[in-house]
């Protein structure tokens, strides 16, 4: 039986700084969870849809979402060599742009991610954050007093989320959950759970190394910025 890792480097709770670029890329099976449970009636419809991922890092989400949508539309404020650089909170989008908005936001701008998505997708928007962001006072007025998600999707599994990096042998302390709002459901505000299923969507090469497919010149740009905290 495997020994689980609990050394603080891997086992650990989510802290960051607010100015933090919140770089926590998403195992990519976390992402698969989303439509093989809570939205697998709606597969059928997604693959003719298009979803911006606007804070793709790099690329693990994006990648599992192209597994479901006819496009993918992946951006980020910062270049981590994968999709388009740009600020998605300063950037102006037409009603209706995409069919859905999918991803995991820094989490102490998820709330600005979620209310922008909401009026730029037709469909719905998606975002896997910690379970802690069902509370406060704030997100209640702002948003769930007014506009609860549709589905409230806790993870039975914990999703191990590491800086810089995505990990197979790593755990965590923090739990997870997709929130989504489907435009125009008859649903009230459903509660549900994730069941246990990383055995059975998790794929080898989820853990491949996509830092070494940057080109050079994007990393050392990235070395400057971070040099200089050009964001």
């Amino acid at each position: 039986m495997k020994k689980q890792n609990t050394s603080h480097a891997v086992m650990a709770k989510r802290f960051e700084e607010n100015d933090s670029l919140d770089d926590f890329p998403t195992p990519p099976w976390a992402t698969r969870a989303l439509f093989e449970s809570t939205l697998k009636k709606y597969k059928s419809k997604l693959k003719k849809m298009k979803c911006l991922e606007p804070a793709c890092n790099r690329g693990y989400m994006s990648r599992a979402l192209k597994e479901y949508f006819k496009k993918v539309d992946s951006r980020d404020v910062w270049d981590y060599g994968f999709g388009k650089v740009q600020n998605f909170l300063e950037t102006k989008y037409e009603k209706n742009s995409f069919d859905w908005v999918i991803t995991n936001p820094p989490f102490n701008l998820a709330e600005e991610f979620l209310i922008k998505s909401l009026n730029i997708c037709s469909h719905g928007t998606a975002i896997l954050a910690r379970t802690v962001f069902l509370e406060s006072v704030g997100r209640y007025k702002n948003i769930f007093s007014k506009n609860p998600p549709t589905y409230f999707a806790q993870f039975t599994e914990r999703v191990p989320m590491i800086k810089g990096r995505v990990d197979k042998q790593a755990s965590t302390a923090t739990g997870y959950a997709w929130f989504i709002w489907i435009k125009n459901s008859k649903i009230n505000s459903k509660l549900t759970w994730i069941e246990p299923c990383r055995k059975l969507l998790e794929k080898e090469f989820d853990y491949e190394d996509f830092d070494k497919t940057i080109n050079p010149k994007r990393k050392k740009k990235n070395i400057l910025r971070s040099q200089y905290k050009l964001f």
